[in-house]
């Protein structure tokens, strides 16, 4: 029998699933360093999905809907300083979770675009507040100054303020097609997220466990991120499961899956800046509390269950919000598996290199029958 071949190339963002392996228990996980990935054979009902152009479009869409949301008026210094911090480079991922989420259960782009920009807004003005020499005292955020470096911290205090009054009106104001229930949850939401049960409250206890000698426990560490980074995370994707129509069951899949990303993303940048500092000397960090090889186990079991949460949905709508987990685990670097049903067929380490090449043959299973003798799978991805 021919073996099929199995080929690691480097390429930019594209995500293929061939549909009808989805119902047939065959499964990718990867875990190192891809941005995307491929998954192609011969099939005619292959599905291909591209993360770098499903980005672009986005990503332009939010700032165009941005734009048009903030427009600068008297007094223009506010305006001047929201607008500085909110179209600073940002990867948009609170306004992208929000828009996959509502188009997973049928909603559309435009239909959560509002609450989308929303999230951005308020998510900005956090950072800013954030960043204040009262609070985490940063002089830098997302490439640039910080924004009480230049316009002061008085004004910065400001447009953090009218970042957070704005979202909300925006929301109120411009969610059109929505009925008036889903609006009042959506901003329920919204606000439970950002107040004193969700960001308010973690940044309390994160300033608190900074000024406290005691070593910080990990379900205190947990206390601090769940209300901060996961709490806001879990908002997106709730917030664009309701404008979409999802029902309760779904809700709180997107509910688990928002919340398993986030405490996902600390872990992430605990063992990034590891990489090029001692991350261990912050008490708020994951490797202090847990050490480097717990804090990496507990990553993978968190990207794991954030795709979880995702496995009743339909697959190919699934995708992005699927490939927002591997590319934010992938920044740390795991091995990835090839398994078709209880059979793992290749369990291979990425070579790290974006113009290698190399070639693995694997006996052709029975679960590869469908594609004929000596077809071809394919794995592209692109290393960070």
């Amino acid at each position: 029998m021919m073996a099929s071949l199995i080929k690691s190339v480097g390429f930019l963002g594209t995500y293929s699933i061939a549909a009808s392996r989805l119902g047939h228990g065959c499964s990718l996980q990867r875990k190192h360093a891809t941005m995307a990935m491929a998954v192609s054979t011969d099939r005619a009902d292959e599905v291909r999905f591209d993360l770098s152009t499903f980005l672009e479009t986005k990503k332009t869409s939010i700032a165009s809907a941005l734009d048009h949301a903030i427009v600068v008026q008297r007094p223009a210094s506010i305006y001047e300083s929201m607008r500085y911090s909110v179209f600073a480079d940002s990867s948009r991922v609170c306004p992208l979770l929000c828009i996959s989420a509502c188009e997973l259960v049928g909603g559309s782009s435009d239909l959560a675009m509002p609450t989308a920009c929303a999230l951005e807004m308020v998510h900005t003005a956090s950072f800013i507040h954030d960043d204040l020499p009262c609070m985490d005292d940063d002089e830098l955020r997302r490439g640039k100054a910080a924004n009480h470096k230049v316009f002061g911290e008085d004004l910065a205090i400001l447009a953090g303020d009218a970042l957070y009054a704005l979202g909300v009106e925006h929301v109120a104001v411009n969610s059109k097609g929505v009925c008036p229930d889903k609006l009042l949850q959506v901003i329920s939401e919204l606000g439970k997220a950002v107040g004193s049960e969700g960001m308010v409250a973690g940044q309390y206890l994160e300033l608190a466990s900074n000024e406290n000698d005691e070593e910080l426990t990990f379900e205190a560490l947990q206390d601090i991120h769940l209300q901060k980074t996961a709490a806001y995370a879990e908002c997106s994707t709730v917030c664009g499961a309701i404008l979409g129509g999802a029902d309760e069951e779904q809700i709180q899949s997107l509910r688990q899956y928002g919340r398993a990303l986030g405490l996902l993303y600390e872990v992430v940048v605990d063992m990034t800046e590891q990489q090029s500092k001692d991350s261990s000397k912050s008490p708020s960090s994951y490797i202090k509390v847990l050490g480097l090889d717990k804090c990496k186990e507990y990553g993978k079991r968190l990207r794991s269950e954030a795709k979880s949460y995702l496995s009743g949905f339909d697959a190919k709508k699934a995708l992005p919000l699927l490939c927002f987990v591997d590319q934010l685990a992938d920044r740390v670097g795991y091995s990835f598996v090839l398994q078709c049903g209880d059979m793992k067929l290749v369990d291979w380490k990425a070579a790290g290199h974006e113009s290698s090449i190399t070639y693995f043959e694997i006996p052709t299973s029975p679960n590869f029958g469908t594609y004929g003798t000596g077809s071809q799978l394919t794995i592209l991805y692109l290393t960070l």
